[in-house]
């Protein structure tokens, strides 16, 4: 949802946002955001590899249900149980 070039990168700098990053810079006129009807951040959308939304807005305990739903347990939680049951 921004639109000022600079401040968009400093932001990604100084917020250390490793993971890659697009916009086009449209602010709240941007086409992805009318897309999938995002009216407000944060906001998020889980999609399916054919781009069908599985997910919207899910935030806490529900957000890390569907991911692990979806994507197994935490790498993390796999090392930790891996070591209490040896």
């Amino acid at each position: 949802m921004d639109s000022d070039r600079n401040r968009w990168i400093q932001a990604i700098k100084d917020d250390n946002l490793a993971w890659n990053h697009i916009s086009d810079l449209k602010g709240w006129g941007n086409t992805v955001g009318k897309q999938y009807g995002i009216m407000s951040i944060p906001a998020n959308v889980l999609l399916d590899p054919d781009g069908k939304i599985i997910a919207q807005n899910l935030k806490g305990e529900e957000l890390m249900k569907k991911l692990e739903e979806l994507l197994g347990p935490p790498v993390i939680s796999r090392k930790i149980k891996a070591k209490t049951t040896k």
